[in-house]
């Protein structure tokens, strides 16, 4: 099977362990994409949020056939627990694909799609995105190395994930 990944954030700099082959497109899908996830590092990672703009992600072929193999490595490189059943996306694209993610992975011979899913996450409570005030004054808080590990991953993040707190991020704080 033909197994693509979708990524927009550290996946794309730093795939470590996930078997990534050749370079990561920049021609992926639209999806609604924001900086709403405080990570266990400190920054403010990407996620998909269901109110954001949507944006285009980067895609990249696995070096993986089997699905559950996929999703597993996906896991182990996010760092996420077996037990968490909501922390991976996967779509196999059948014969008669429904919904634009599909019509896209359908229209470059991908036959199943994985991506992280795991949701927002602010003031220590899952499912909560943070307003964009809110992030920056997390982010403003931040001092050391936690503050410039936040802010290289905001630098580090492809151009492309142009979202509406990013811009705000950069404008108050200077993050470039």
């Amino acid at each position: 099977m033909k197994i693509a990944c979708l990524g927009w954030g550290s996946l794309i700099w730093k795939p470590q362990q996930l078997p990534v082959v050749g370079e990561w497109q920049t021609d992926g899908p639209l999806l609604p994409i924001e900086f709403a996830r405080v990570s266990d590092g400190g920054e403010l990672a990407t996620v998909i949020c269901v109110n954001a703009a949507p944006v285009q992600v980067l895609w990249a072929w696995l070096d993986i056939e089997d699905v559950t193999v996929a999703c597993d490595a996906l896991r182990q490189r996010e760092g996420i627990d077996e037990a968490r059943v909501d922390g991976i996306g996967l779509l196999i694209i059948d014969e008669m694909p429904e919904g634009e993610l599909a019509e896209w992975a359908q229209e470059r011979g991908i036959e199943a799609v994985v991506w992280t899913a795991l949701p927002a996450k602010s003031a220590e409570m899952e499912g909560r995105a943070p307003t964009v005030t809110e992030a920056i004054a997390y982010l403003d808080s931040l001092t050391g190395e936690t503050r410039d590990h936040a802010r290289n991953y905001i630098k580090n993040v492809p151009a492309q994930i142009d979202t509406v707190y990013r811009r705000a991020i950069v404008e108050a704080l200077g993050w470039q």
